[in-house]
């Protein structure tokens, strides 16, 4: 960890990160760059923004929620891998993948888990309640997927990534609006005071969404597990676009982690690699004090207020990696870094079952995990480490406006 104009940061960074990281922190009681960071909508993926009487929509950001759920079968290495193109085939014809749909086998417009949820009593939520019904259990598009991996011991996890689908993007979007946010990149994040109407119906309609997210997570690995005959038998789950009231240095503070997952000492938490790597399940460390090597790790933890990565991180954005494809033409406007053979070699060189997936999301546009764990230090350590045998995503030309 280095601090950069007093701001941490964890690992390295293109030079418009950390001039979003500043312009961040110019408004907040503490902000911290997780070291797979990279370019946001008005706050970085990765960065953790504190405030003690404020919270912020653009540090929690459009997609409300999104989170990583995994859970570890009572199935082996052998069994999964001796039928996984079927297995696949089986996830993909099963699940609703990509921008706008509505579960194949929940879409009765029945009421979910949060029917009674004070949420629903805001502005932004009421009129996306038929919406939330009919996509609880969808996966989205972009970097959201469904994985199937076998850990150290050649047991059997699946993994998953996705968050609040249209509802949180519906209720982001009227939040931003009321709080009069600017449009784009480069823009200075708004805030509510918790203490105003709007701030307490931001965080009503926030937690809502979080509820949403933990319950279409849970649907989507209880119905993977239900695919594969297996039953569950360990669950690690993490929000990593959300704000948590938390105490810090004898402060409570609004702790907003966009694309940043908690990791307090012992507090488990899934982090996904791309499409062709290994994932790991890892934890928050408790540092000896008695020993220097524990007294930096608690200042690093203090420093990024027990958080840590979501993922590996962004090198290439979706546009330079996959090219500019012009719809009424059927042309490719410009062309993009990535190409098919070059993924498709990774891929096979993996030995992971594909089925979806676009160029924006080989594994070309990502940093490598290892080295952003490490950047991390010792403030978390792996507990298992997860190696993909068939990956499902939304396929290429899917776009969708709910990912994070």
């Amino acid at each position: 960890m280095l601090y950069i104009d007093n701001i941490p940061v964890f690992g390295e960074h293109e030079a418009n990160t950390l001039e979003q990281a500043r312009v961040c922190a110019q408004t907040a009681d503490h902000f911290a760059l997780m070291a797979d960071g990279h370019l946001g909508y008005g706050v970085p993926i990765g960065g953790v923004i504190a405030t003690e009487n404020r919270i912020s929509p653009t540090a929690v950001g459009f997609d409300i929620a999104c989170g990583n759920k995994a859970v570890r079968l009572d199935m082996t290495g052998p069994e999964l891998r001796a039928n996984i193109h079927r297995i696949m085939d089986d996830i993909a014809g099963t699940l609703s993948f990509g921008v706008g749909r509505k579960n194949r086998e929940n879409n009765s417009d029945a009421p979910f888990v949060t029917d009674e949820h004070e949420g629903w009593l805001t502005e932004a939520a009421k009129p996306l309640r038929h919406k939330a019904n009919a996509q609880l259990g969808t996966i989205g598009s972009g970097n959201h997927y469904v994985d199937l991996f076998t850990d150290e011991q050649d047991r059997v996890w699946i993994g998953v990534h996705f968050g609040s689908r249209g509802l949180g993007h519906g209720m982001a979007t009227w939040f931003l609006k009321a709080a009069g946010a600017k449009d784009g990149m480069m823009v200075d994040p708004v805030y509510f005071d918790v203490a105003s109407d709007l701030g307490a119906q931001y965080i009503a309609a926030m937690q809502l969404g979080g509820v949403y997210a933990y319950a279409g997570r849970d649907w989507v690995c209880a119905r993977v597990a239900r695919l594969l005959g297996a039953a569950v038998e360990e669950e690690v789950h993490n929000h990593h676009n959300f704000a948590w009231l938390e105490e810090h240095d004898g402060r409570k503070l609004w702790v907003c982690r966009k694309g940043a997952t908690p990791a307090f000492p012992g507090q488990r938490g899934f982090v996904g690699g791309t499409m062709g790597e290994q994932s790991v399940i890892l934890e928050g460390v408790a540092p000896d004090l008695g020993t220097a090597k524990g007294r930096a790790t608690a200042e690093a933890q203090a420093a990024s207020l027990c958080s840590t990565v979501h993922g590996a991180g962004r090198v290439m954005g979706r546009k330079q990696a996959a090219g500019v494809f012009d719809r009424k033409t059927g042309a490719m406007k410009r062309e993009g870094l990535v190409k098919a053979e070059m993924m498709s070699d990774w891929i096979e060189r993996s030995n992971v079952v594909l089925r979806g997936g676009g160029l924006d999301e080989s594994p070309h546009c990502y940093k490598r995990l290892p080295e952003v764990l490490a950047a991390q230090g010792d403030t978390i350590r792996t507990l298992h480490t997860l190696t993909p045998v068939g990956v499902a995503m939304a396929g290429a030309n899917e776009f969708d406006p709910y990912k994070d």
